[in-house]
């Protein structure tokens, strides 16, 4: 069995100590996931793993032949390569065994009677049935297509943020190292995708390490979490779920050993007033027990980042918000929204998720008036207050202390119970120790610049806030803060998102972007919406007639008839669900003409009459969806 050892590794950064004295193990098969506050260390910890930024002090211990590979958050990929090329160009040996084998290929096409070139090449072939090379080639390709990358011959440069990200994680994973590290993995991957690498993952024969905010991914893909916090590390065994139990029984055995050692320390420190007669010679190792309690006291102070409330006021907020009314817009041939007209509300929590590229950060932009309908109207309340959290951050002030930052918007604002909160307290509810209020911005992590930016963003005091992959960047503690002050903030939630946990969280109804301006409205979790697409997924393949040789392939002694025609009950339920899809469709229009007839103030009535007409839209993309099953067979 390989291990790699790690022992009293170190590492600070300025005046700010990262980690010290660490030690753990990492075993073969092992499944670990790291996480940790913004700036606590976790991306440096890889590093100093992978050996690109090695530690101020420690040791890495293991076997002379243990190969690590690690996908970083942006990988160091050649812009001007294909997506092949840069892919190849890899330092991993399989990559250099690779390169290797064709060069001595080629010497060897030109002059095969060459005994020294003849020899090259059986050793170079030995190499590429060592590193098991042969396969590599169409192993990349088979990954790059379930991570949605299809166009080979596009230069790097050429892709967006989020595709070369995939680009390099389809690199790492045809490695097979002995220990993967993986950091952020999920961002910017769709459902599907996310999907398929934890089944990657799950017979991945190595050990794995990541750093990931998608706690669902932790939950299916970690056996073992570790977490960096205030420089040490604490290792919790099972998934997410089981560390958050521990952690809260670790916290609450730190904070009874703390009270107690505070009560010793009150008792000791009332002795030592008590006088120079009391404390005589003989009494020395009292008084040199005292100063061990204190520095003990100091030392194992319990720093935790659970239970923090940001408790934050808001502008008053009237029913109607937002309204797009017949709304189109098309970008670069693609269409976006095509006749799309929808209603928001006072206290709606709405996600928006569905392909990439397909128009989701549009719509934010155009609910925000950034972006301007080629066609349609945008109808904004007159009471909106808009917070916009951009997937792109705005620049900040690199040169500005935290606490300056935040004091031009104010240095005290009013939270919800009409009380005054000092910057200072926002910081430290929102993750940020007082120590670090002075720290010039420039000298943040960019998580924690992300923390930051958001926190500001809440203090201006928006009613309706649009979030754009506001998981991306923001760590698992932050996130809980997020989601804690959302369940209680009275206005409107718009978000963009891929993480699956925040869906559920903070999400009732559901815009589903399919791509070319088509958009499915889903009221419910998003954990029920994927359970019903599976489903519907699920029965359209077992319905669907195989070719010959499909199932010659699967044939079994007694097997089932390809499906070729519909029965008599389902040609009486498709005959119905025709009926029913015309019905629905004249009450939906009905609605729509009495919408159109309403008072505009009327926010109420709109509201209910808007509710009317989601439900309907989502009757008939149910009964559609099964009509377009039956209907494959009717002229059979």
């Amino acid at each position: 069995m390989k291990t790699l050892r790690i022992e009293n590794l170190t590492k600070t950064y300025g005046e700010k100590t990262l980690f010290q004295d660490v030690n753990f193990l990492i075993n073969e098969n092992d499944r670990i996931g790291l996480i940790g506050t913004n700036g606590s260390g976790k991306t440096t910890l890889l590093n100093a793993l992978s050996g690109i930024d090695p530690a101020d002090s420690g040791d890495l211990i293991s076997p002379n032949d243990y190969r690590i590979s690690y996908l970083q958050q942006r990988p160091p990929l050649d812009q001007n390569a294909t997506i092949m090329e840069a892919i190849f160009e890899g330092a991993a040996p399989v990559f250099q065994t690779i390169r290797h084998y064709e060069e001595v290929l080629a010497r060897y096409s030109q002059n095969p009677e060459d005994p020294k070139l003849q020899e090259q090449y059986n050793r170079a072939e030995d190499l590429m049935n060592q590193e098991d090379a042969w396969t590599a080639d169409s192993d990349v390709k088979t990954i790059l297509s379930q991570l949605h990358i299809d166009d080979l011959d596009v230069k790097v440069g050429e892709l967006s943020g989020g595709q070369q990200k995939r680009v390099g994680l389809a690199q790492v994973l045809v490695q097979r190292p002995d220990l993967l590290i993986l950091d952020e993995p999920t961002n910017h991957l769709d459902f599907d995708s996310i999907e398929w690498l934890e089944d990657y993952l799950a017979n991945y024969k190595g050990a794995l390490l990541v750093v990931t905010h998608d706690r669902y991914f932790l939950d299916h893909v970690a056996t073992q979490i570790m977490e960096l916090s205030f420089g040490k590390l604490y290792a919790y065994p099972g998934n997410y779920q089981d560390f958050i139990r521990q952690k809260a029984e670790r916290v609450e055995r730190e904070a009874v050993a703390e009270h107690k050692q505070k009560q010793l320390y009150k008792k000791e420190l009332a002795w030592m007033r008590t006088g120079a007669k009391a404390r005589t010679t003989k009494q020395q190792a009292r008084i040199n027990n005292f100063e061990r309690i204190k520095a003990d006291l100091a030392d194992s102070k319990v720093q935790a980042t659970d239970n923090v409330n940001i408790n934050i006021g808001q502008k008053r907020l009237g029913k109607k918000v937002l309204e797009l009314q017949d709304a189109s817009l098309a970008i670069g041939g693609h269409q976006i929204i095509r006749d799309f007209n929808y209603l928001i509300q006072a206290g709606d929590r709405i996600g928006i998720t569905g392909a990439n590229g397909a128009g989701k950060s549009t719509l934010l932009n155009i609910l925000a008036g950034d972006q301007e309908l080629a066609d349609g109207q945008l109808i904004v309340g007159e009471t909106v207050r808009i917070g916009y959290y951009r997937q792109q951050m705005p620049p900040i002030p690199g040169d500005k202390r935290m606490i300056n930052y935040l004091n031009e918007i104010g240095e005290n604002i009013i939270n919800r119970d009409g009380e005054r909160v000092s910057t200072t307290q926002l910081l430290e509810q929102f993750l940020f120790p007082r120590f670090m209020h002075g720290t010039l911005i420039r000298k943040l992590s960019g998580g924690e610049q992300r923390r930051l930016y958001l926190l500001r963003l809440l203090m201006e005091q928006p009613n309706v806030l649009l979030l754009d992959e506001p998981t991306n960047d923001l760590d698992i503690a932050t996130m809980t803060v997020l989601e804690d002050y959302l369940d209680e903030f009275n206005g409107t939630v718009i978000t963009v998102s891929h993480d699956r946990y925040f869906l559920d969280k903070v999400a009732d109804k559901l815009l589903i972007f399919a791509g070319d301006g088509q958009i499915k409205r889903y009221a419910g979790s998003f954990t029920d919406y994927l359970a019903k697409a599976q489903k519907q997924a699920t029965s359209q393949a077992e319905n669907k007639p195989q070719s010959h040789e499909q199932t010659a392939a699967t044939a079994k002694p007694a097997a089932k008839k390809v499906k070729t025609k519909l029965t008599y009950a389902e040609r009486l339920e498709y005959e119905r669900i025709e009926k029913e899809m015309e019905q629905l469709g004249q009450k939906k229009d009905a609605l729509l003409a009495e919408m159109s007839q309403v008072d505009g103030s009327d926010y109420a009535k709109l509201g209910d009459l808007q509710a009317q007409v989601d439900e309907l839209t989502q009757a008939i993309d149910e009964r559609e969806e099964r009509w377009l099953e039956l209907s494959e067979y009717v002229d059979l």
